[in-house]
């Protein structure tokens, strides 16, 4: 009903345009945890463990400068708002979704704390794939399980993997249904 709703020029342009923003901003975190498993089998300090002797604005955090560090904050706001829409896509937290003018306590409590641990969980999910090296006032880089190699290689290659077979899956479903419609069949 939405969609039919919608004007022409945000039905052929508005959610196209989305959608490739989407594809790309997933292609780029992709690609990064890409490169960032390839520099964890060669170099030992690629693993996100705090950073000592850097101090903030001294040394850049990105490789690609004023750019690079605006694409991390651009990947980060994404990974956020994409853990929050799966989060509550979960069958297990459909639930928990707020109704409008009928919410009650206790589901706000849940809410506030779902969203609360998602947001504290940001910095070291980042830190972890490799998409920023910055330490956020919290000094993410104590935890001792971000010192061992095995599950943060485990943790990109996973993140790497489901990710690309969601968006290979989406994609190739949204590709099958198109074109069993422009044949006719049912």
């Amino acid at each position: 009903e939405l969609r039919h709703r919608a004007s022409p020029w945000q039905r052929n342009l508005g959610y196209p345009l989305a959608m490739l923003g989407l594809l790309a901003l997933t292609g780029i975190s992709v690609l990064i945890v890409c490169f960032h498993v390839l520099e964890l089998l060669l170099d030992d300090a690629a693993m996100p463990r705090g950073i000592q002797d850097a101090s903030l604005g001294q040394v850049s955090f990105s490789i690609f400068g004023s750019f690079g560090a605006a694409l991390q904050v651009i990947l980060i706001f994404y990974l956020m708002v994409s853990s929050v829409v799966g989060f509550y896509s979960s069958p297990l937290f459909t639930r928990l979704l707020p109704e409008r003018q009928d919410t009650p306590l206790t589901k706000i409590i849940g809410n506030c704390v779902s969203l609360l641990v998602l947001s504290s969980a940001l910095p070291v999910f980042s830190r972890t794939l490799g998409i920023t090296r910055f330490d956020l006032l919290g000094d993410f880089g104590r935890f001792n399980w971000l010192g061992n190699f095995y599950i943060v290689f485990l943790y990109n290659m996973g993140f790497a993997g489901l990710t690309t077979l969601c968006l290979v899956k989406r994609v190739s479903w949204a590709v099958q249904a198109e074109l069993i419609r422009a044949f006719g069949e049912d």
